[in-house]
């Protein structure tokens, strides 16, 4: 199924993909053999999310390659990574698995009247939305593609790759790792082993808890969603992003330590601090109170593996007003007081026999650093993305942060995009000036 949220693109934009056409790519061998792959707690902890990304190519990236080829590279591709072409379904019981059974990747080919450069000037962040599937699972469950990927042709020669990306298979890191698969099957290289998924451990946990009907705070619970993996806002969503250069992060982290000039402010601190405190003024001074912060656990993460279980999920959380912080001192807050909340998340999917429904990214404000991801490391016939556009979709009404990598790579800042209710982006972008010198 395929919705459509958030702020609506141009006219001109929305007139300008045409010549779509639709089909279905799968592994060139036989290669799941209808294999079970189980999912774990925090799997189906992130089953409602989704993760679409769109790397954008300059010519001459793919002259030469016609679609034929491409699928070819698909096919070879996808005999080493043939679990997101698997279909859902259920145990007696009612708890979702991937049946292995290599029904494919969905491909969207279109094209588009305006060059790259033309495309990427525009600054409506909602433009992304049109060159990747907007796809979620259900309301056929056992036919709902995990994977969706559009191709997208400029006048100029240019390229778009959209992929959406089910997080119930796996988070932003697991993600961007197989689709840089499919760029060195582009170039004939193949890993060792297939891709494999992180296995539900069977760990005795403590399931006592003082208030056994409260969930943790980093989730907020949803009604049932039955077959159709997906919810609505109670508010209009919009997003909107902006660069930080390197010269700009020093003045932050300067602003923030103020005379404590022996003091040192990591750079993704820096930006939840510089953007929660400009949040609060937007909501009257007192919060957010709570906050949820998402980061890469990379002693936990395997070449070769999506896992849902190689993120971190911690919350920061107070009792006193946001507005009444000096921003160092809520630097020292993530850092001293941020609590991994995986393993309550865990506890709480497992006790409930009726599998509750979450939403994590916006249940509270969510700062998610992507700022290693290794985006501009998709290396196609020597050529690497010009840019890449990441963003969350179905998410809670307060909101969600990415901290990003820029082309450069880190020695040339970031990029923050900011998804929230639109009713709260203007005052935002205007506090942000005002109070931070970020235009």
């Amino acid at each position: 199924m395929y919705l459509s949220k958030g702020k609506m693109v141009s006219s001109k934009e929305q007139n300008s993909i045409y010549d779509i056409k639709i089909s279905t790519v799968s592994a060139g061998c036989i290669s799941g053999h209808d294999a079970v792959q189980e999912l774990t707690a925090m799997d189906l902890a992130m089953k409602l999310h989704y993760l679409r990304f769109v790397y954008y190519f300059k010519t001459p990236t793919f002259d030469g390659l016609t679609i034929l080829k491409i699928k070819e590279t698909m096919f070879n591709w996808l005999n080493h990574a043939y679990i997101p072409c698997g279909r859902f379904r259920r145990t007696d019981t009612g708890r979702p698995f991937i049946k292995c059974n290599d029904s494919g990747v969905r491909i969207i080919e279109a094209k588009c009247h305006l060059s790259l450069d033309e495309w990427l000037e525009s600054k409506n962040d909602s433009r992304h939305k049109l060159l990747v599937p907007n796809q979620v699972l259900g309301p056929d469950l056992a036919y709902s593609p995990l994977v969706s990927i559009q191709l997208t042709d400029f006048k100029c020669g240019g390229k778009s790759v959209g992929m959406s990306w089910s997080h119930v298979l796996g988070d932003a890191f697991s993600a961007v790792g197989f689709i840089n698969l499919w760029a060195q099957a582009i170039a004939g290289h193949y890993p060792a082993h297939p891709l494999t998924m992180a296995q539900q451990q069977n760990q005795a946990h403590d399931f006592h808890n003082p208030n056994p009907n409260l969930d943790p705070l980093s989730v907020k619970r949803v009604d049932p969603v039955g077959d159709l993996w997906s919810t609505s806002n109670n508010s209009k969503m919009e997003t909107f992003s902006f660069y930080i250069s390197t010269s700009d992060l020093t003045r932050l982290q300067a602003q923030i330590c103020g005379t404590k000039v022996d003091q040192r402010v990591l750079e993704f601190e820096c930006l939840c601090v510089v953007v929660w405190q400009c949040l609060s003024k937007v909501r009257d001074g007192s919060g957010p109170r709570v906050v949820t912060i998402c980061r890469n656990d990379l002693r936990n993460r395997n070449k070769g593996t999506i896992t849902n279980e190689s993120q971190t999920i911690s919350l920061v959380k107070t009792d006193t007003p946001i507005g009444d912080y000096k921003p160092l001192e809520l630097v020292s807050l993530i850092i001293d007081k941020a609590d991994d909340d995986r393993m309550e998340i865990k506890k709480t999917i497992e006790r409930d026999d009726e599998l509750p429904d979450f939403l994590i990214y916006g249940a509270n404000l969510t700062f998610v650093d992507l700022s290693d991801a290794s985006f501009y490391e998709m290396e196609v016939r020597g050529q690497k993305p010009v840019y890449v556009n990441c963003c969350i979709d179905n998410i809670g009404d307060e909101g969600v942060v990415l901290v990003l990598p820029t082309p450069k790579g880190s020695l040339d800042g970031r990029i923050i995009s900011v998804t929230l209710p639109e009713n709260q982006v203007l005052e935002l972008k205007s506090v942000l000036k005002e109070d931070w010198g970020i235009a």
